[in-house]
């Protein structure tokens, strides 16, 4: 088997990989609010109150604003030179202003009826301002502000950025924190440091956090080394990873291995078996022994249906990603042709999956891995314990979690343990200053 380091790497990006194609995987962003999608034509996309389709958006290069026209039909927004503060008109102080409502010339009724006539957002709020009595007297503070209120309300206005680890992290904690365990971006950018995660190496990484750190760590390396992932249940949960938009250059170093099957290649009891009598399509783990017992699994299940029902009362917060499947070749039933060719392909797949899972044994076994990382809601101090026999001596290994006495618990059964060096605990904390 060729060694991570002398496999070919990914070539270095070409000119088109800036532009915006078909199929590509992309994160929309309005303000403060961020939604991933992937580009497909004649495909309805809901954000933010906002429908509309991403045909336009291809050919374009990343960070173009784009404004929300009729038909749902997005158009490149053009720059407007704001005037200087020379040529506003503004007030000293807002102590005569009163705010009883009347100052607005403009009802609800006549905004929509501009609405229907297909008044850009931009122009309806230029006619609130001059229909304004008070706007003049505001001081160029408070004007700001107002209309800084007035165009998030009607100007639909969207930029097209590339997905990255910071915009991802952003995105899930804003909205879907208790998927990614409540890990906030500056978190993740100090496990990728200490764990030193670059490019050549070869990683472990056990996580539950949507994939998120799998793919932190996968575009730190830039296709570059191996990662074994472990996974609980049935298979990897990717959602986070997919909308990364990785090329196919970057899955040939990823390798995946079931975490009820780590004990039996520690003790060298694993055989290819093991792998094939193994359920493909069941979500939990039939099998279980020493301390990754089965119960991890059924809690994350139950953990993850409470997270659903709780989703599904709260339907403004399910537009944050869109579901796509983790397979490209995935297809739906009506077009898979016959039950035969559908039963050959899956078969197929499962015979792939099996190869890479030796694959993964093989290199796990080896026991010479450049780092570890474990993000996991389950308690960290038993996967340590037992994943650490897979790094190599002088490596550096990160533990997270959202709560400190399972970390506190972990730092005291190593420190009995012994066999680790610079041992430390840490929280993380973020301050955020106005700049202006």
């Amino acid at each position: 088997m060729e060694g991570p380091g002398e496999a070919p790497g990914p070539q270095p990006p070409h000119p088109e990989d800036h532009r915006i194609r078909d199929g590509d995987f992309v994160v929309l962003k309005r303000e403060d609010v961020f939604k991933a999608v992937q580009v497909q034509r004649r495909k309805k996309v809901t954000f933010e109150k906002q429908w509309f389709y991403l045909d336009n958006i291809i050919g374009h290069s990343y960070g173009t604003t784009f404004e929300v026209t009729n038909g749902g039909s997005l158009q490149p927004k053009k720059k407007k030179e704001e005037p200087t503060s020379e040529t506003k008109e503004a007030g000293t102080d807002n102590r005569n202003i009163i705010d009883d409502g009347k100052s607005q010339k403009l009802t609800q009724d006549d905004i929509k009826a501009l609405k229907d006539k297909g008044i850009k957002g931009e122009e309806i709020v230029q006619q609130l301002i001059e229909n304004s009595t008070t706007f003049r007297d505001k001081t160029e503070f408070a004007q700001d502000k107002y209309i800084k209120k007035k165009k998030k309300k009607y100007e639909a206005i969207i930029t097209v950025v590339k997905p990255s680890t910071r915009i991802l992290s952003i995105m899930y904690y804003a909205r879907e924190p208790g998927k990614i365990n409540h890990m906030r971006y500056d978190t993740l950018a100090q496990m990728l440091t200490l764990g030193n995660i670059r490019a050549g190496n070869k990683m472990i990484v056990m996580e539950t956090c949507a994939g998120l750190v799998l793919g932190a760590m996968m575009e730190r390396m830039g296709g570059f080394g191996s990662i074994i992932q472990l996974y609980p249940g049935g298979g990897p949960v990717r959602a986070a990873t997919a909308c990364f938009g990785f090329p196919k250059s970057f899955l040939s170093g990823l390798y995946e291995f079931p975490l009820n099957k780590v004990d039996s290649l520690l003790n060298g009891t694993f055989s290819a078996e093991m792998l094939s009598s193994e359920p493909k399509d069941s979500a939990s783990v039939e099998e279980s022994n020493g301390t990754l017992e089965e119960k991890q699994t059924s809690e994350q299940e139950k953990e993850d249906s409470v997270a659903e029902a709780q989703e599904s009362h709260h339907p403004q917060e399910q537009e944050t990603m869109e579901i796509v499947s983790q397979d490209p070749e995935y297809k739906e039933p009506k077009e898979r042709g016959s039950k035969k060719d559908y039963i050959q392909e899956k078969q197929r797949r499962q015979e792939e999956q099996r190869k890479r899972h030796l694959e993964a044994a093989a290199l796990l076994s080896e026991r010479n891995a450049d780092g570890l990382i474990v993000a996991s809601r389950f308690h960290p101090t038993p996967l340590l314990l037992t994943l650490l026999d897979f790094v190599a001596p002088s490596r550096p290994f990160v533990v997270y979690c959202q709560y400190k006495e399972p970390l506190l618990e972990c730092y005291t059964k190593l420190r009995e343990r012994g066999g680790v060096i610079n041992l430390r605990l840490s929280e993380t904390w973020l301050r955020n200053y106005q700049t202006c």
